[in-house]
């Protein structure tokens, strides 16, 4: 799964990594993003805007908008046989923008987990695959989700945890984005990145509090 991440970059990378799309005035660098607080998104709603929406997919159909909470990941291989997944796969797509994310490896004999910081070699920002909906409250309010796809792990990843968050290479995110694509064709670039442009890092757990942020969240791991 991928259940913490961070968007911790100037607003001028953002634009040059995503040209064709604006974005609001002000993107404050978040290091330790988690599950049900606002996240940067680029839906395919022919805006080409980015805007904040929650991270938890909260589905149109629900009468329990808490359902959220245990949807912050979508699995890749079943996005068509899930309810909460299908109609967004097929309607509602997004790019859910950041510069890393978190996973915990298992410490050999203890019950304790190292975090690792992991991201790409060179640190520009990207997208994780995304499904969005639009939820509407009892009093009338509008709440936009999403959810983060996820897929095995690649070499690097796997050595750490057993998936990976769907991170869209540049000539993928159109595809993604396009309203005609076909389900077999979009289901085809739902794929591990690749391990030779990514690294890892071990480090502190400070990040393991999602109450902690700023920088101190990617510092080398403390002994």
């Amino acid at each position: 799964m991928c259940g913490r991440f961070l968007l911790a970059v100037d607003p001028a990378e953002l634009q040059e990594e995503f040209p064709d799309f604006s974005f609001p005035p002000s993107v404050e660098p978040r290091f330790n993003v988690a599950p049900s607080q606002p996240v940067l998104v680029i839906p395919n709603d022919n805006s080409h805007k980015a805007d904040y929406f929650i991270w938890g997919l909260i589905p149109s159909w629900t009468n329990d908008p808490s359902i959220g909470m245990r949807l912050i990941n979508a699995r890749a291989e079943s996005l068509s046989e899930k309810s909460s997944f299908r109609g967004p796969f097929k309607r509602h797509r997004c790019l859910i923008l950041a510069n890393g994310f978190y996973e915990w490896k298992q410490n050999p004999g203890i019950k304790t987990k190292t975090p690792f910081h992991i991201r790409l070699k060179n640190n520009k920002p990207f997208a994780f695959a995304g499904l969005w909906d639009e939820w509407h409250s009892s009093d009338g309010s509008l709440v936009k989700s999403c959810t983060i796809i996820t897929t095995n792990p690649n070499e690097l990843v796997g050595s750490i945890h057993n998936r990976m968050p769907v991170i869209l290479p540049t000539k993928t995110r159109s595809i993604w984005l396009d309203p005609v694509q076909s389900i077999s064709d979009l289901q085809k670039i739902l794929i591990p990145y690749p391990a030779s442009e990514m690294t890892a890092t071990p480090v502190s757990s400070y990040v393991n509090n999602p109450a902690n942020s700023g920088p101190n969240c990617i510092s080398d791991i403390i002994n």
